[in-house]
């Protein structure tokens, strides 16, 4: 696609100057000068044409490489077409014979009428012909000649040889460099062709044209006949005939191999990686150099070169980069697949003897072929190790994908695919990952490595609703460790904690655990005989001081590495059932520092759901808001926490929006299911609808009781159903729920269980015996870590006390349990407390808490650790939490606190 000249009008000025001059019997030589692609050769026949009207006669030449053989090829391509010099350079004659025989051929041209010599490319001249046309230059001024050659001047890798200019006198020759197109200019262009073009496509035109007339008549050729869309197109794929990409390789082939090799290393780089930043371009010199074995100040060079003429561009962080990724995919298109790979290598390598980072170079080896060699696979590990600690699984499962490529022997294919298999599962959906899993059971490994894989093979086949395959692929390789006693036991573990995802498997699995024990107890290990402890607290049948002594009992017993994770989890959720919240954070911790962050595990969901749980019985709900991580398929432990905290601090709305979110119809059973069908009925009671609040508690305590969990340890279904009896008008059915409740609560004989309990009887009993109940409720609790308890205890029996004529004491509880509500951020329990006491005819004489006592304890660790200088991620790493975490903390501290900045909190945690 041809268009017309822009931005040359001082170009064809001189040049109609000079064939006037010409025509006055003054000749010169002209030298056009430019990068390529600049339309050097467009301005010159722009300068024939005018020539030719002026009526000079016009000779052409265009030299070309594959005439450096030839001596005097472009001379003869000048004086050929006339009929009287044909032949006129003898066969064996000496250059200067020569040159000396066509100069006055040419001279008595000129006797005829001023002549126009024009030589394109006088860069790929033959030796003879350059001396030829310098010698000419020299005589030319009392001739009617004007010779005007157009010669490339771009900046390449190796270093070009010196123009025509650099052996005459400055007085000879007028240069004239071409400069690239300005904006203004090349969007001219693209109207004209695209009236209709809005401005951001033609910005992405100009982009990808790098004001390069070349590139953008190529672009436009390529998009004409197709209505702008929003954008250019990223890939030559989508170009049609192919002008731009075949412009852009003409571009490459003149620049030379050296420099094509520069240019498309650059490009491959930056599609691998294009947030890889360098603090200066001589750095990336450096590694281009390297990778290229080229000179790094050429290099560097070049990239300086291409950023002035705008093929390159800066991005926000000073690197260079392509000025449009169409141009990229362009640069890139003439090599070969096998050709791109080894470059990526070739990268790789030499960013590897820079020092650079694991992930900077595993990023190049995501495109190349298999190496071979240990450097490969030890740079795609370290890099998983990186993406796993910065809690980015889709990329690690990308270098675990290259990892498993490269050659391996079959014990490290297979723990890289148990790996693989567990990313796969914890960034993709509930099925992925267990292929991988499959083949690594089927490769040659150690036991204890099939342990690990049957183990995350188990736990993604419980993910996605197929306990029961779980549970017997790991009994079927229990069967086969009769020699490996401990990895049997752990195994033996895994299937018990599996198994509670499903009722039917649960109670099966339990059967079999328990009749073990009573059987042949050496078969059951510490982390069995803990799951024991656990079944029998949910079942009511043990009290928290008797579970806890036998857990700590087992604690101490030496236990195989395998096995631990399934005892300290365990323990910490009994311990937390038992208000041991401080046990069980370090119980959680513990546990949590002993996961291998790149396997899956099924403790490791169950410690994360222990620390929510200790969460919400400390009333922490901003940390379980924040802490709430993606829902994938049904609803989890974390979003019954997070629906429930929503609730307490009024954001109605929000929550509502969660609990829709979840269609409970299609959801397979677990318990998590009964966790969240008991927050769904809190919010329904808020929202009063109470026989939909208790259609979902009565709904959770039918699913809880055929799985043999009666205890009020997990959710107090009974005693929420209670309180909407009551609401209902139906107290005799209350009465009944609660007193089943605070027997199931006397055995377990915790202050949280029995304070709840004798709460919410105390209501359903009323009178002189239901103010004792509720009195007692708030001793019991006082002094409990269970604060969302404690407040709700300490405000209903100051309502009960106001309403049976007490109001003093009333008040007093009133007003106390609305500085806890406060104080944990219970907006719900504040608004039912300020009501409460205006319906006693009083109000809140306690201004709102603020200072350093008005942090929780949390907000308070926090905070201290950010005085310390300690960063957010810093801290969320130390804590095992959430960055959102830390910030949403940090804000709340601001705010009690008075302060904006961080450096003031130093100050004030020490006044």
């Amino acid at each position: 696609m041809t268009g017309p000249l822009r931005e040359r009008d001082d170009t064809q000025a001189l040049l109609a100057a000079e064939v006037e001059r010409a025509r006055a019997g003054a000749g010169r030589l002209v030298l056009l000068r430019g990068a390529t692609g600049t339309g050097r050769s467009a301005v010159l026949e722009a300068a024939a044409a005018h020539a030719a009207a002026r009526g000079l006669r016009v000779l052409r030449a265009r030299c070309s490489p594959e005439d450096f053989s030839v001596p005097f090829s472009a001379v003869l391509q000048l004086l050929g077409p006339v009929p009287e010099f044909t032949g006129e350079v003898a066969p064996g004659e000496d250059d200067r014979g020569s040159a000396a025989r066509l100069w006055r051929l040419l001279r008595s041209q000129t006797t005829e009428g001023p002549v126009l010599m024009a030589v394109d490319d006088v860069d790929l001249a033959d030796d003879a012909s350059r001396r030829w046309l310098l010698e000419a230059a020299r005589r030319v001024d009392r001739l009617p000649l004007l010779i005007v050659a157009t010669e490339r001047s771009q900046y390449d890798i190796d270093a070009t040889p010196a123009g025509l200019t650099h052996a005459l006198s400055p007085s000879l020759i007028r240069t004239h460099t071409l400069a690239p197109l300005t904006d203004d200019a090349a969007a001219e262009l693209v109207r004209a062709a695209f009236p209709t073009a809005r401005p951001r496509w033609t910005a992405d035109c100009l982009r990808a044209a790098a004001g390069s007339p070349l590139l953008l008549h190529a672009l436009l050729d390529d998009l004409a006949g197709a209505p702008p869309a929003p954008a250019v197109p990223e890939a030559c794929a989508a170009l049609y005939p192919g002008s731009y990409p075949a412009a852009v390789t003409w571009w490459l082939d003149r620049a030379g191999p050296a420099t094509t090799e520069v240019a498309r290393t650059l490009a491959a780089l930056e599609r691998a990686d294009g947030a890889e930043t360098y603090d200066s371009h001589f750095r990336l010199a450096l590694l281009l150099a390297d990778a290229c074995d080229a000179d790094p100040t050429r290099v560097s060079g070049w990239i300086t070169a291409m950023t002035r003429l705008g093929l390159l561009r800066t991005d926000a962080s000073g690197t260079p980069r392509y000025a449009h990724p169409l141009l990229r995919d362009a640069v890139l298109a003439g090599w070969p697949v096998a050709r791109r790979q080894d470059a990526y290598r070739t990268v790789a390598e030499a960013m590897l003897r820079r020092g650079d980072g694991a992930e900077a170079v595993a990023r190049q080896l995501l495109r190349s072929t298999p190496v071979g060699l240990p450097w490969a696979l030890r740079v795609l590990r370290d890099a998983v190790t990186v993406a796993v600690r910065e809690a980015r699984p889709a990329d690690a499962v990308n270098y675990l994908r290259r990892a498993i490529q490269e050659p391996l022997p079959d014990d490290l294919r297979q723990r890289l695919l148990t790996e693989l298999g567990s990313l796969e599962y914890v960034c993709a959906d509930t099925g992925a990952g267990i292929p991988r899993f499959t083949e690594a059971l089927d490769l040659p490994a150690a036991p204890r490595d099939r342990v690990r894989t049957a183990i995350a093979l188990g736990t993604a086949l419980a993910g996605r609703g197929e306990v029961r395959t779980a549970v017997e692929m790991l009994s079927r390789l229990e069967s086969g460790l009769t020699d490996q006693p401990d990895l049997a036991r752990t195994l033996q573990t895994a299937s018990a904690l599996l198994s509670d995802q499903d009722q039917t498997v649960r109670q099966e699995a339990y059967r079999r655990l328990t009749e073990t024990v009573e059987l042949s107890p050496e078969l059951v290990g510490a982390s069995g005989r803990a799951l024991l402890v656990r079944y029998a607290a949910t079942a009511g049948a043990i009290s928290a001081e008797e579970a806890m002594r036998r857990l700590r009992t087992l604690l101490e017993e030496p236990s195989d590495p395998l096995a631990e994770p399934f005892l300290l989890g365990t323990a910490a959720a009994v311990a937390q059932w038992a208000d041991e919240l401080d046990e069980a954070q370090r119980l959680v911790e513990r546990g949590l520092a002993g996961q291998q962050a790149s396997l899956l595990h099924p403790m490791k969901q169950a410690l994360l759901d222990t620390r929510s749980d200790i969460a919400a019985a400390r009333g922490q709900y901003e940390t379980l808001v924040a802490q709430r991580p993606a829902s994938r398929g049904g609803p989890s432990n974390a979003d019954a926490h997070a629906l429930i905290a929503l609730v307490e601090t009024s954001r109605i709305q929000e929550a509502r929006r969660l609990a829709d979110a979840f269609d409970l119809r299609d959801t397979q059973d677990s318990w998590e299911l009964n966790r969240f069908l008991y927050a769904r009925g809190v919010l329904r009671f808020t929202e009063g609808d109470v026989p939909g609040a208790l259609h979902d508690f009565l709904e959770c305590g039918r699913r809880q009781s055929a799985r043999a969990v009666l205890s009020p340890v997990i959710t107090p279904w009974r005693t929420a159903a209670a309180e909407c009896r009551l609401a209902l008008g139906n107290p005799r059915e209350a009465l009944t729920l609660a007193e089943e409740e605070l027997r199931l609560a006397r055995v377990w004989n915790t202050p949280r269980t029995m304070g709840r309990a004798l709460r919410v009887l105390g209501r359903a009993v009323r009178g002189r015996r239901g103010l004792e109940l509720g009195a007692e409720a708030v001793r019991i609790l006082r002094d409990s870590p269970a604060q969302e308890e404690f407040v709700t205890s300490l405000l209903a029996h100051g309502f009960q006390l106001t309403v049976t004529g007490e109001r003093g004491r009333g008040r007093d509880h009133l007003r106390e349990g609305a500085e806890h509500a406060e104080r944990i951020g219970s907006t719900r329990l504040l608004a039912y407390a300020d009501e409460a006491l205006r319906t006693a005819g009083a109000r809140r004489t306690t201004p709102t808490r603020t200072g350093s006592t008005a942090l929780t304890a949390s907000e308070r660790r926090i905070a201290e650790l950010a005085a310390d200088g300690r960063t957010n991620i810093e801290i969320a790493e130390l804590l095992h939490v959430a960055r959102r975490t830390v910030e949403t903390h940090l804000t709340s501290a601001y705010k009690k606190l008075g302060i904006r900045r961080r450096g003031e909190l130093r100050g004030v945690l020490e006044g």
